[in-house]
């Protein structure tokens, strides 16, 4: 880096950091600018964060920590627990990875979490990006941390036309070029909040930006057309059925399969998901069953399902033979049902 490009980019940055001592957004993760921040607080909300917004995460994070307060506790916790605590959050591989993240912090490290980018990405389930986020927020290593929120700001500070995903190199690049040595963690928060608060997708503050000056995004006149994003493709429609299966105001429950799409979580018995409505196939049980009008949508990442539901009633003595678990109708809530069945347990119950 020459001595101009060096000078700007310190600049850069002790704008940002003066800005945030100021304006930091205050989360339950979060320490104070300046205090490094506990890595197992960190590490979770990292975690949570991904595809899921602050206020989503916010009251989620406060009740785990209130439940497993530190990595050891999460570690002897049971599996079907967690996934039942993270019922809604979405992509459930995560709630799994926590799990075995913790327990190799426990195993192998003696229970205390690596200070370093590199030994932080052998955890399982930690990508470049969390390594990144931990190191830098609770121990202060210099390390370059991009979520989607840097990635904004920096295609426009920097003007980078190139369209995703293709231009992320460069955007990592030009971060790695602008974050300090020193208060690392503080200025990716930095970076976060500005993105957040400021530099949004639509309509960027830009009169109140710290960094307007630098921005060659907005030099050229039109920041919001960055980062140039490319068309999304129509997603793939699947059809399926879900079954509810009640005896004595108890309803039937199944784990799904450890791998595979929402793996591990309790749910209500389904058939397959197909490219026409399957009718009863996948049935758990031989029933009379009744095919409601009700239909609940719900959109995964690669494919979006239209569901049917299927009511049965199971006779009393037919009901230890039927794989799975029987749940009281009136304490579903605290069964952990991922989104997708929990809005068909809602329709169920309003429209059965």
């Amino acid at each position: 880096m020459d001595a101009k490009r060096s000078s700007t980019a310190a600049t850069i940055a002790d704008r940002l950091l003066a800005w945030y001592d100021v304006h930091a957004r205050a989360l339950p993760w979060r320490y104070q600018p300046g205090i490094a921040a506990d890595p197992y607080r960190v590490w979770l909300s990292e975690v949570m964060l991904q595809q899921t917004t602050v206020a989503a995460v916010a009251p989620r994070f406060t009740a785990w920590v209130a439940r497993w307060p530190d990595v050891a506790s999460l570690a002897a916790a049971d599996e079907s627990a967690v996934m039942a605590a993270w019922a809604g959050l979405g992509y459930y591989a995560r709630a799994r990875n926590l799990v075995k993240a913790a327990r190799a912090v426990v195993a192998d490290h003696d229970g205390v979490f690596p200070s370093s980018e590199a030994a932080l990405a052998t955890l399982p389930g930690l990508g470049a990006y969390t390594a990144a986020a931990v190191a830098a927020m609770a121990f202060g290593e210099r390390a370059v941390v991009v979520d989607a929120n840097v990635e904004r700001v920096v295609a426009r500070l920097f003007a980078i036309a190139a369209p995703l995903p293709a231009a992320r190199p460069a955007i990592r690049a030009a971060t790695d070029s602008i974050t300090p040595a020193l208060r690392a963690g503080d200025f990716a928060q930095a970076m976060m909040d500005l993105g957040s608060g400021l530099c949004t997708t639509r309509k960027p503050r830009c009169l109140l930006c710290p960094i307007a000056e630098d921005c060659r995004g907005r030099a050229a006149g039109d920041p919001e057309r960055l980062p140039v994003k490319r068309a999304k493709l129509p997603k793939p429609q699947r059809h399926g059925t879900i079954f509810w299966l009640e005896n004595d105001n108890r309803i039937l429950l199944v784990t799904r399969p450890a791998k595979g799409l929402l793996g591990g979580m309790r749910a209500l018995p389904t058939g397959p998901w197909a490219d026409t409505p399957p009718g009863i196939d996948g049935a758990p049980a031989a029933a009379d069953w009744r095919m409601l009008d009700a239909h609940v949508s719900h959109g995964f990442t690669h494919f979006d399902l239209e569901l049917r539901l299927a009511v049965a009633q199971a006779a009393g003595h037919e009901t230890a033979a039927i794989e799975g678990e029987w749940w009281p109708v009136d304490d579903l809530a605290a069964a952990g049902l991922p989104t997708v069945f929990a809005k068909a347990a809602d329709a169920m119950r309003r429209d059965r």
